[in-house]
């Protein structure tokens, strides 16, 4: 049953990112992957909260399949984050293609450990 639990949280999750990216895109006209760059570190900062939850007792595991495997696998992308930064050095964009590299590592790790932070505050 936990396979549906996942399936359940990837149903929300892909459609989020879709309409995300292409909220962002609509007010940012840049070469720069705005879209993918919200969505990836939105949910490190999700994973961040679920992990702190879960060490605190006040997430179950269903909720950790549900929120992070499910609705986090399919909200956030590797796949087009590497994809995007490998069309923006393609399109001389080199210093846009390192921005988001670095950037996105930066932003996804801060935001992760802010969401264990936050959690910690919350269930500690």
């Amino acid at each position: 049953m936990n396979w549906l639990s996942v399936i359940a949280g990837a149903m929300i999750g892909a459609p989020l990112r879709h309409l995300t990216d292409r909220a962002v895109r609509a007010r940012h006209d840049t070469v720069f992957p705005w879209g993918t760059f919200t969505v990836n570190v939105v949910g490190c900062l999700v994973l961040g909260v679920l992990a702190g939850a879960v060490s605190a007792g006040a997430a179950s595991a269903s909720a950790q399949l549900f929120l992070g495997t499910g609705l986090c696998g399919a909200l956030t992308t590797y796949s087009t984050f590497s994809y995007e930064t490998l069309r923006l050095v393609e399109g001389g964009a080199r210093l846009y293609a390192a921005a988001n590299a670095v950037g996105s590592v930066v932003a996804g790790l801060g935001a992760a450990f802010l969401g264990v932070a936050v959690a910690e505050a919350l269930w500690l």
